[in-house]
């Protein structure tokens, strides 16, 4: 497989040795900042797409957007690991559609992490039928992540909400005063060179249910992400897809 590397940071030099790894071969890196001499343009222009049949993306949410459209305008595979953008996610379903598209975008392509989301669902199914029982969720990183809350744990909270009654809202941050009932709380801590921390807490007046999921490194993101690109480069479905459209049709429900 050929695949161009939109982005090369700590991210994009993982994914770079992973992809060399399971034998593929990276024919693009694009990067307007870096000084590695691996990056080999520093605009993304049609020319470097030629040879390649997948597009990695991990560069920044100000140009996801506008990226994304891009391949789309070349009909590249795209995997798209950027998170941040998602106020977006209404503009480029518009634009692409009528487009024959493989564009798959996720907040966290480590496998653990997509079954954990399916833990969270389940528990949030279980617990919310008990009465007495509320949720929050917390996550830390390393100080130098760009968003906050993290991709990751907002779709913590999308699961959480697909199923526990109750819950209808995110509440961002600390609260001023009392929270309402129906509010489901993200708290972020940045600090150090943490990978990444996702907490669900279930709570009542009996007793505490924790789910954490712990990141060693940026490894699993990348093996995640370059098991995705090698199944969209083939795959028969079409559309702005997600990581459980890979995971559904390789593994099952």
């Amino acid at each position: 497989m050929n695949v161009v590397l939109t982005g090369f940071g700590k991210m994009g030099k993982e994914l770079y040795s992973v992809l060399e790894e399971r034998g593929h071969k990276v024919v693009g890196v694009i990067d307007p900042f870096s000084l590695d001499k691996r990056v080999t343009s520093k605009n993304i222009e049609k020319e470097a797409f030629s040879n390649a049949d997948v597009v990695i993306d991990f560069s920044s949410p100000e140009n996801a957007v506008e990226n994304i459209k891009k391949y789309m305008d070349f009909s590249i595979p795209a995997i798209i690991g950027t998170t941040g953008w998602l106020d977006g996610l209404d503009c480029v379903k518009a634009y692409g559609e009528g487009k024959d598209l493989r564009i798959m975008y996720s907040g966290n392509y480590s496998i653990g992490v997509a079954l954990f989301l399916k833990l969270c669902r389940k528990a949030g199914e279980l617990y919310g039928k008990v009465a007495g029982y509320d949720a929050s969720i917390y996550e830390i990183h390393h100080t130098e992540k760009k968003d906050s809350p993290s991709g990751t744990a907002l779709m913590v909270a999308s699961a959480l909400m697909e199923t526990m009654e109750g819950k209808k809202k995110i509440l961002l941050g600390n609260s001023e005063g009392k929270i309402e009932k129906d509010s489901l709380q993200i708290s972020s801590m940045r600090v150090g060179k943490t990978p990444g921390v996702h907490s669900v807490i279930i709570d009542s007046d009996a007793d505490t249910i924790t789910l954490t999921h712990t990141a060693r490194s940026r490894a699993g993101f990348a093996l995640g992400a370059v098991m995705a690109a090698e199944w969209i480069k083939d795959t028969t479905k079409r559309g702005i897809l997600t990581l459980d459209d890979y995971l559904n049709e390789t593994f099952g429900e």
